[in-house]
Formats: structure tokens, C-alpha cells, sequence
């Protein structure tokens, strides 16, 4: 009897959520997990933050350079007026369950806005990029917008003149942040601008390579990224640390944390093998903040719990950990903080998308089967029961 040849379908080796498989070739960054450095366009993560702001670098990411004082004056003249939330999404979210997830509305809202876009449906990169722009631009006001309805507040429109992250802030507040607020959260939107291909942008690219929209692309990496174990742990390092509450308290919680064989939230990471490179920038912005507030508890919990947990388990921190102090200083709410993340990534899915368009390949891996095989067909009435798997 001929046995069939399943080579074609054959795995060699199965590398369980892909650790370590290379998908695909990129321009935009480069997560160097050995030496932890990130590299964004040739640019160390430690040459742009504190020095470009996330106008200049969403423009690198999108456009392959940083730009020049005229390309930088157009670049914003583009963003300014795209930031204002059309009437429509502004009903849209004013009807949608305040109780819901910020994460959940801002998922919808992203789908909602292809269903009003007339280029939606284009693809070209001209087009593409006009798509960028909007969501780029709009994605603070919309998620300013869900911080504001969900505290009982009406939105407020963009202000002309502020920059991103100060626009962000007094949407969401109603009042102009100081020059150190607005450098604090222009830093942290540099910073998580761009990782490579992690969960949310790999499975950006995945739709991408089906040449579906825009606008699905950006959805479906915000379903990704909402997971806790992409990024919503920022917000589960802020409910850490609330948990903890006083900084004498850190000790016993690490204790309980072994004992009870849970996670501390905001170390480890899936590539760097030691301290990831944007958490001393973040560590410095909390710090700063911290002094500025006059209140430097959630910086000193922070600090006693690094190094606890370092003494415990050699565990380095990640970009999650100082974020969620930094956010909180700048007293934006915790549910709000997976959204932050977004924010500032939008403008690394933008550019994946981009580049996965312009040299398209659809994404279709292999998967090595477990299952039985040669099954017969038994007639409903001679089938017995058999228990279901798990």
C-alpha cells in the first residue's frame, strides 16, 4: 500500500509562539535583544528620546528619515487639522457603554472611522499614508474623548499650536500641561513608537497580507495589543503598585507574590536579555515627575521593588514598569493606560503596514498536526458518547 507523501506539509521543528523565527525583513527598527539596544530607522533608541519630538519621529518611521525644519513645519500642518474628532465617531462613542473597556470603545471607534473614510478601501501608499495621518492624529482625541465620557465630562476639541502630547493632555484635562508634562509624555510616545515585530504589529502585517484595509489593520492590533500579556501590563504594573500602596510594604508583597507563584508586572521580556532600553529614560521621566508633584511614593515603591525583585529573582524591568508611574503622575487614569500605548504606536503600525503593502507577500505559515488521522464514520445512532477536550 503507497503511504502518502506529506513532506511538503512536513515541520522539522516547531518553535512555540515563534520564539525565535524570523518572518520577515523590515527597515523600520531593530529590537537587538542580545545587546538590548533599539534602533529605530539607524536612530538608538537613547539619540531620540529627550531629543525628537514624536512629530519628528512618527515622520522618520513613516518616511525612512528625520525631517528638516520645512519638512517638519508641513509634516505637523498635516496632523493639526486631522486631529478633531468627526461628529459622527463623536456620537458613536457618546452611545457606546461607558462601563466598556477603554481598549474595547477605542478598538470600535479605530473600525468605525474606516466606515467614514472614502479612501478606505485604497490601498496605494499615497493613500495609505493619508490614512496614517488621520488615525495618527485623531487616535489622542478619541482616546482623551473615552477618558473624559467615562468621568462624566463632554470631550473638548483640539487646541491649534500644542503638539501631540500636549494636546492629548489638555483634551483629557482641560487645561494647557506644563513644558515638563508635555516633554514627559512626548518621551514616553517616542519611546513605545516602534518595537519591531511584536504581537500587535505581526498581526497587523498578518491582515495587511491579506490586502485587506487600512483601518482593519489598526483594529485588529488594537485587539492584540489589549491583551495582558502585550499591552495591558502596563495598567496591571500601575494596579501593582496600588496594591502595594506604601513603599515599607514592598517586601511582604514580593513574598506573597513567590509564594502565591504569581507575576510581577513590568519585568521580564520576551527578547532582551537584560534591562530593556527604554526603562531607564522612562525611570528618569517618573523620577522628574515625581519631584515636580512633591510626591515621590510611586516612584519609591517602584524603586524598592526593582531591586526586590532583582534580590529575588533576577528579573529586569521592562518599558511597562516605570510607564505606569510616569501616566500616573501625569494623572491620567489607569484604565487609560493600554490606550496610551496605542497612542503612541500607532504611528510603528502605520509604517508596518505600509511597508508589508509594498512588498506584499500573504502570510500563511504551516502547523504541524496532532490529531488522529484514518477516523471512520460511525451513524449517529451508533455513536457513542466520548468526553470533550480540553
Amino acid at each position: 500500500m503507497s503511504v502518502p507523501d506529506r513532506s511538503a506539509n512536513t515541520v522539522s521543528e516547531v518553535r512555540k509562539g515563534l520564539e525565535g523565527v524570523i518572518a520577515g525583513d523590515t527597515a523600520i527598527s531593530d529590537v537587538d535583544g542580545a545587546n538590548c539596544r533599539l534602533i529605530y530607522r539607524g536612530y538608538d533608541i537613547g539619540e531620540l528620546a529627550g531629543n525628537a519630538s514624536y512629530e519628528e519621529v512618527s515622520y522618520l518611521l513613516l518616511f525612512g528619515s528625520l525631517p528638516t525644519q520645512a519638512q517638519l513645519g508641513n509634516w505637523a500642518a498635516q496632523l493639526e487639522p486631522s486631529r478633531a474628532i468627526e461628529p459622527p465617531i463623536l456620537k458613536l462613542l457618546d452611545q457606546l457603554p461607558k462601563e466598556a473597556s477603554s481598549m474595547g470603545i477605542l478598538r470600535t471607534i479605530i473600525s468605525a472611522l474606516g466606515l467614514y473614510a472614502p479612501d478606505s478601501d485604497e490601498r496605494t501608499l499615497p493613500e495609505l499614508r493619508q490614512q496614517a495621518i488621520r488615525t495618527i492624529a485623531q487616535t489622542p482625541a478619541i482616546v482623551a474623548a473615552i477618558g473624559r465620557l467615562q468621568n462624566g465630562q463632554r470631550p473638548l476639541a483640539p487646541k491649534p499650536g500644542l503638539s501631540h502630547a500636549a494636546n492629548f493632555l489638555y483634551m483629557l484635562h482641560g487645561a494647557e500641561p506644563t513644558p515638563e508634562q508635555a516633554q514627559a509624555l512626548d518621551t514616553y510616545f517616542v519611546l513605545l513608537a516602534e518595537h519591531g515585530f511584536n504581537a500587535s504589529t505581526f498581526t497587523a502585517r498578518i491582515v495587511t497580507g491579506t490586502r485587506s484595509d487600512y483601518y482593519s489593520a489598526i483594529s485588529a492590533a488594537i485587539g492584540s495589543l489589549k491583551g495582558p500579556l502585550h499591552g495591558a501590563a502596563n495598567r496591571k504594573a500601575m494596579e501593582m503598585l496600588l496594591e502595594i500602596g506604601e513603599h515599607e510594604q514592598v517586601d511582604s508583597y514580593v513574598q506573597k507574590t513567590l509564594a502565591d507563584h504569581r507575576r510581577f508586572m513590568g519585568f521580564g521580556h520576551r527578547v532582551y536579555k537584560g534591562e530593556d532600553p527604554r526603562a531607564k529614560h522612562l525611570k528618569a521621566l517618573a523620577h522628574r515627575l515625581g519631584q515636580t508633584a512633591g510626591d515621590l511614593r510611586w516612584f519609591a515603591i517602584s524603586e524598592r521593588l526593582q531591586t526586590a525583585v532583582w534580590n529575588a529573582k533576577q528579573l529586569y524591568i521592562n518599558v511597562d514598569f516605570y510607564s505606569a508611574s510616569l501616566l500616573h503622575y501625569l494623572e491620567i487614569p489607569t484604565a487609560l493606560f493600554t490606550a496610551m500605548f496605542a497612542c503612541a504606536r500607532m504611528a510603528g503600525w502605520s509604517a508596518h503596514v505600509l511597508e508589508q503593502m509594498a512588498d506584499n507577500r500573504l502570510i500563511r505559515p504551516l502547523a504541524r498536526y496532532t490529531g488522529p488521522r484514518d477516523l471512520r464514520f460511525v451513524p449517529i445512532e451508533r455513536r457513542v458518547a466520548q468526553s470533550a477536550a480540553s
